[in-house]
């Protein structure tokens, strides 16, 4: 009796563990379990090389999801047309945790009208390159809407849709392929041609020129330009206005000196008195100098 009671005391212990246990892993993963996942569909028009089920969707290099499924539109929509009329897309679905992403705007991207406005400011999925192992993920970020414009489409998508931008290596080999294009259509020969003849006109432009003979011009100028230059007299010319220059200052003496004479400056009532001072100042052998060396200083200045 005590050992079937050790047995059922036994078997109640693992049957607790067992239920604890599930417990635990329930409230661990009900995080990630019970989270509110949003499905969303872009279209490539290009090759996905390098994505698989199970890669990453990030946002901004944050993972926010997982790709599910990989296929062509005209398996899913437009099966009312030819194979030759329908679309020929590559069709990538994928779940999302929308609250990661948000919107600019604020609140999850679930919502069919809040998608639609973040994709007219510019929300888009591209593929990304991870790493060097040719292995890629899916990119959600904003870009310029002009420049990376929807693909057509002539059907209601049926899961949350977000529409795709060309990958960097795309918008390359399309760069790379219209710059040939554009060099084929380039005439080279022709250019080749116009450039020649270019050259040849200007070799005969440089051979009618004769150098030899503007050279000696210039030499023959500057040989005139050193005799005009050699025939000012500078050295004579400093000294004759050093002593121009003196003898004004002199004059200017002598006439002031004249000027502050008290004759001069109290003129007599008397016009007999005023008359005898007027003639012996004219008479002032100072005065008469005074004269000739104004008359010699501007005979110098002409």
């Amino acid at each position: 009796m005590s050992a079937q009671a050790h047995n059922v005391k036994l078997g109640l212990f693992v049957i607790g563990a067992v239920v604890a246990g599930v417990l635990l892993l329930l409230i661990v993963g009900s995080g990630r379990w019970f989270q509110s996942k949003t499905v969303i569909e872009t279209y490539f028009n290009e090759s996905v090389q390098g994505l698989d089920i199970g890669s990453k969707v990030k946002y901004r290099g944050v993972s926010v999801g997982e790709v599910t499924r990989i296929g062509f539109t005209y398996n899913k929509y437009e099966l009312d047309k030819t194979m030759s009329e329908r679309k020929r897309y590559v069709l990538v679905e994928a779940t999302i945790l929308g609250r990661l992403i948000g919107s600019r705007a604020g609140g999850d991207i679930t919502r069919p009208e809040q998608v639609r406005m973040e994709i007219e400011k510019g929300l888009r999925i591209r593929l990304a390159p991870q790493g060097i192992t040719g292995t890629n993920y899916l990119e959600i970020d904003y870009v310029d809407p002009k420049s990376n414009p929807e693909l057509p489409i002539s059907w209601e998508p049926a899961d949350l849709y977000i529409p795709s931008s060309p990958s960097t290596f795309t918008q390359f080999v399309a760069a790379a392929g219209d710059v040939i294009e554009k060099l084929q259509h380039i005439d080279i020969d022709a250019t080749l041609q116009r450039l020649n003849r270019l050259l040849d006109n200007t070799n005969r432009k440089l051979e009618v020129i004769d150098t030899g003979k503007l050279s000696d011009s210039t030499n023959r100028v500057l040989a005139k330009l050193d005799t005009k230059l050699d025939q000012l007299h500078v050295d004579q010319l400093n000294k004759e206005s050093t002593a121009l220059l003196a003898e004004l200052r002199q004059t200017n003496q002598k006439l002031g000196s004249i000027l502050d004479d008290p004759a001069w400056k109290k003129l007599p009532g008397d016009a007999g008195t005023a008359a005898a001072q007027m003639r012996k100042l004219v008479e002032d052998p100072n005065l008469a100098k005074a004269i000739a060396h104004l008359e010699s200083t501007l005979t110098l200045l002409d």
